[in-house]
């Protein structure tokens, strides 16, 4: 098992998010997402959860989940976007963290402030090491 800290950086709000990359549960996507750093693409909000438009990484189901914990970090297939989940989204029920669809779990979140409401649709983000 591997390690791998990246950086999500805004640089229209300068905030700098650390994340943690575990290739656990979805190894594939990890290293698709490593090979292709950085990666710079617009970020949007959908309640507390931040996505990513599409990115330059294409990778199928990999022990997907329908519920995330908070302050995971995942990949989703279906938009091929970064996911970041500070909180529930419009479609959660009770303390759940609810997903648009299923997405492969990759890592944490390590900075501890909750940014999602500072966040505008279509805000610059660069993903990087």
């Amino acid at each position: 098992m591997s390690r791998h800290k990246l950086v999500v950086e805004f640089p229209e709000i300068g905030v700098l998010v650390d994340l943690e990359l575990d290739d656990k549960q979805a190894p594939k996507t990890v290293q698709a997402i490593l090979e292709k750093l950085p990666i710079k693409v617009k970020i949007n909000r959908w309640g507390d959860e931040l996505y990513t438009d599409s990115m330059p990484v294409k990778v199928k189901e990999e022990n997907a989940k329908s519920l995330v914990d908070l302050m995971d970090v995942a990949y989703w297939p279906q938009g091929q976007g970064l996911c970041l989940f500070f909180g529930p989204t419009p479609i959660s029920e009770d303390n759940e963290i609810k997903p648009y669809s299923p997405v492969n779990v990759i890592g944490k979140i390590v900075s501890k402030e909750n940014i999602a409401k500072l966040v505008d649709n279509s805000t610059s983000v660069i993903i990087r090491k």
